[in-house]
């Protein structure tokens, strides 16, 4: 088993990899650095261009390994390993790179132009998330651990349907095993109406409401917890918008959201639908997608 993190040298970005080791600290499970290079095109027969491409590739891959030990040995990963492949879809060469190694785990840093401690989500990440059959961990850009630290709490976005209560099952067995504090969250979002509309009435009941079958749902979630001999704490996320509601509750460092796939997609593949993608991109604490 190992956690595979994806790491470019000429991002100047080593969120990634500070996540993986955070990961690795807290489970023991050692960490495998893997960057893409691009592949060329075939070449016409006898090309100097196609030489030199391959001996940049080369060049440039074995720098961005070397890189990447340095920065795992730095952050006082136990013997970290370190590769560069070529190819031409960065997300189906970690999917293969991973099936290969036998990893537990896919780890990858946010968009450069998303918000600094905010989750991004890439299009490379959203295809490799579609093909992946292990979960997917993204840091939040900028996102830094100092040595030695280790994750201490899993908040679970709860939603009361079937893939949550198995996701939630998988979540507390990992608790136990790394010793790890339980959160259930729901979020609540309260959608505005137009002032003269004639449900305006009802919006405070329904919103009400809502949080009522949340709270009953994690109840149940928290009676089922306790026969497995995992304590859980509950938060209901509430806002106007999904960004608002994550930004009220309470994180703190050492905290890692865990988000399960849309049940409406290919089993063992990670897909979010909808709401998850809001959860996740208003995350301001490393997430965890899991198919």
């Amino acid at each position: 088993m190992t956690y595979l993190v994806g790491y470019s040298s000429h991002k100047d970005d080593t969120c990634a990899i500070s996540l993986a080791c955070e990961l690795a600290r807290t489970t023991g499970i050692p960490v495998h650095a893997l960057t893409v290079v691009p592949r060329g095109w075939l070449p016409v027969a006898g090309s100097a261009t196609d030489g030199e491409f391959r001996a940049w590739a080369a060049a440039s891959g074995e720098e961005s390994a070397n890189e990447a030990l340095a920065l795992l040995t730095e952050q006082g990963i136990e013997n970290p390993t370190a590769t560069w492949v070529t190819g031409r879809s960065v997300p189906a060469v970690m999917v293969e790179q991973a099936e290969e190694l036998g990893a537990q785990m896919i780890v990858v840093g946010s968009g450069l132009d998303g918000a600094v401690h905010r989750v991004r989500l890439t299009s490379k990440t959203t295809r490799l998330m579609h093909s992946s059959h292990v979960p997917v961990a993204v840091a939040p850009r900028g996102y830094r651990s100092e040595p030695g630290s280790k994750f201490n709490r899993v908040t679970l976005a709860f939603r009361d349907d079937n893939t949550a209560w198995q996701l939630l099952d998988r979540v507390a067995d990992i608790c136990k095993e790394s010793s790890l504090a339980l959160r259930l969250m729901t979020v609540v979002i309260r959608h505005r109406v137009m002032v003269t509309s004639p449900v305006r009435a009802d919006e405070d009941l329904v919103f009400d409401r809502a949080i009522t079958q949340a709270e009953e749902a994690q109840a149940e979630a928290v009676a089922h917890l306790r026969e497995l001999n995992v304590d859980a704490d509950t938060v209901i996320a509430k806002g106007g918008s999904w960004s608002d509601a994550v930004d009220r509750v309470a994180w703190s460092a050492g905290d890692v959201l865990a988000v399960g796939s849309s049940s409406t997609k290919v089993l063992a593949h990670v897909f979010l639908g909808s709401s998850a993608t809001k959860i996740v991109q208003s995350s301001p604490v490393p997430v965890i997608v899991v198919p």
